[in-house]
């Protein structure tokens, strides 16, 4: 008889461990899930703010190719008014002098 209870207690026991330790299994698993998905939240808001401040240093970037565009523009057609108007001043002198 003592065998029987001896047995049937190390089965209770064994059980009981068994369902405990289900349990605690299924919790860290629980807990590991959370935390890869708060990992992957921060990631991604890494990302955006990454991709975010990259938009932005291109825009100024743009910004100031577009700005040295209009200065070189700007003084392309000042330049191509000067060589029009030394061009005409030298036009009207020799002509002036071939009509002596």
């Amino acid at each position: 008889m003592r065998k029987i209870i001896a047995l049937s207690a190390l089965l209770a026991l064994g059980a009981l461990g068994m369902a405990c330790g289900d349990a605690a299994n299924t919790n860290n698993a629980s807990n590991a899930n959370a935390n890869a998905n708060r990992m992957n939240t921060n990631l991604n808001t890494t990302a955006n703010t990454l991709s975010n401040a990259a938009n932005s240093l291109a825009n100024a970037a743009n910004t100031a190719a577009n700005a040295a565009n209009s200065v070189a523009n700007s003084v392309s057609n000042a330049m191509n008014s000067n060589t029009r108007t030394t061009t005409t001043t030298n036009t009207n002198t020799v002509n002036r002098n071939a009509n002596r």
